[in-house]
């Protein structure tokens, strides 16, 4: 959060012309999103994971299977946050 306040300070302190500024809060918004696009893989994996592990202490024998399934969800779910990502660098060209 300070860090925030000292780049609002530092903004402020400059003059810039319209264009910076359209760039500033393009690069500010890109941010914002992809903090929000990394969310749900995030919560996402966290159950994955979670609901993997209890599957595995539950039935050991199967163990195999569900890792594999498991790693599996975790590519899928984290290629949703690497969409993300490519929209933050789009948004922020």
């Amino acid at each position: 959060m300070e860090a925030m306040s000292h780049l609002v300070k530092a903004a402020g302190a400059t003059t810039s012309t319209p264009t910076e500024l359209k760039a500033q809060a393009a690069a500010s918004s890109a941010g914002f999103a992809y903090g929000l696009a990394a969310i749900g893989p995030g919560i996402g994996i966290g159950y994955l994971v979670g609901k993997s592990v209890e599957a595995m202490a539950r039935q050991p024998e199967a163990a195999g299977m569900v890792r594999t399934t498991m790693f599996l969800g975790i590519a899928f779910t984290e290629a949703l946050a690497l969409i993300g990502f490519v929209v933050f660098i789009l948004i922020g060209l």
